[in-house]
């Protein structure tokens, strides 16, 4: 036999490594698009509970169960992550700012104002 020709028994190995390539792209490209992404200020849900990215920006007239001191960090639905962000039991799939507020905020046991 040739040496330059490819055998089929390599020929089959091939093509078998690469079937099985195919589920394993696909579960690691569905785990990436399954990433939490920022939930956005203008975002329905955001809107219905007040959610603002920075608590600076509650307006304490508007909402009266805000007091200084609450924010995401220190509430009970927040899920700390990385870089300033988390989660929330209020937005599931989606990463609030651990500096944010919404008005269903409920202070997390062992910590303070």
């Amino acid at each position: 036999m040739n040496d330059s020709l490819i055998s089929r028994r390599r020929l089959l190995q091939s093509a078998l490594t690469g079937l099985a390539a195919v589920p394993a792209a696909a579960l690691v490209a569905r785990e990436a698009a399954a990433a939490p992404v920022l939930i956005s200020e203008d975002d329905p849900a955001a809107k219905a509970l007040a959610y603002l990215h920075d608590v600076k920006k509650v307006d304490a007239a508007a909402n009266p169960t805000y007091k200084k001191g609450q924010i995401c960090a220190n509430c009970i639905q927040y899920t700390a992550g990385a870089g300033g962000e988390g989660t929330c039991n209020m937005f599931p799939g989606k990463l609030v700012k651990a500096q944010g507020w919404c008005k269903v905020w409920v202070q997390k046991p062992g910590t303070t104002l």
